[in-house]
């Protein structure tokens, strides 16, 4: 279980501070009010260098089946990972990531098909450290072609750590591992002395861009 303490009242600007010292905010369930701070044990990151694309996957890529956005609907993409039996997401986190968002801290990866949004990925940008929250996948792939064009623009930013802080077994397919709470603190000391540009190439990006700026395709 991970490290938890009750928090009170949080800030965006708290909130930031909070990432910075590896800790993140999480509430019991959407009903629940209170908010309680975590920093794992154990914490999952996708090193950007060793993210895992399957042939299988390859060829879905280049397939082209989604439109890519970026910061074209952050309030639906949160709204959709809350979207289910059992979230952490409740009304105050929702107002405090649309607020990073305001301010150009939060970003959200979306796919999309026609006006259907069928995917995505939101996070945190700071220094160089991406600091991944939650996604969503309504359609097959979505939330691997997700993570493989955000894994893209991780690398052509020039970010050095994206933190997804835990692992699960689709993300250890996917090249996620787990590290010690002062590997992490060590990385993210690193990451937090540097700038990166989550724009950076642009809106958009090519699948093979995305190709090309994955390295570890097998």
């Amino acid at each position: 279980m991970p490290d938890t303490q009750a928090a009170l009242e949080i800030t965006p600007q708290l909130l930031l501070q909070a990432y910075a010292a590896g800790i993140f905010p999480m509430s019991e369930g959407r009903d629940d009010p209170n908010l309680f701070w975590v920093e794992p044990k154990r914490r999952g990151i996708i090193p950007l260098d060793g993210f895992h694309i399957s042939r299988s996957l390859a060829r879905k890529i280049r397939q082209n089946p989604f439109e890519i956005r970026i910061n074209s609907d952050f309030a639906g993409v949160v709204a959709a990972c809350a979207d289910r039996d059992e979230t952490w997401i409740n009304a105050e986190i929702t107002a405090l990531y649309s607020a990073l968002h305001e301010e150009g801290f939060a970003h959200s990866l979306e796919l999309w098909q026609g006006r259907d949004l069928v995917g995505g990925v939101y996070g945190v940008a700071l220094g160089a450290a991406f600091f991944g929250e939650s996604m969503f996948s309504r359609a097959r792939d979505a939330s691997k072609i997700a993570l493989a064009y955000l894994v893209a623009r991780l690398n052509a930013g020039g970010f050095t750590l994206f933190d997804v802080q835990f692992t699960t077994p689709h993300l250890i397919r996917l090249g996620a591992i787990e590290i010690s709470r002062i590997d992490y603190r060590k990385r993210l000391d690193a990451a937090l002395e540097k700038q990166a540009d989550f724009m950076a190439g642009g809106a958009l990006f090519t699948p093979q861009d995305v190709l090309q700026r994955n390295t570890h395709t097998s």
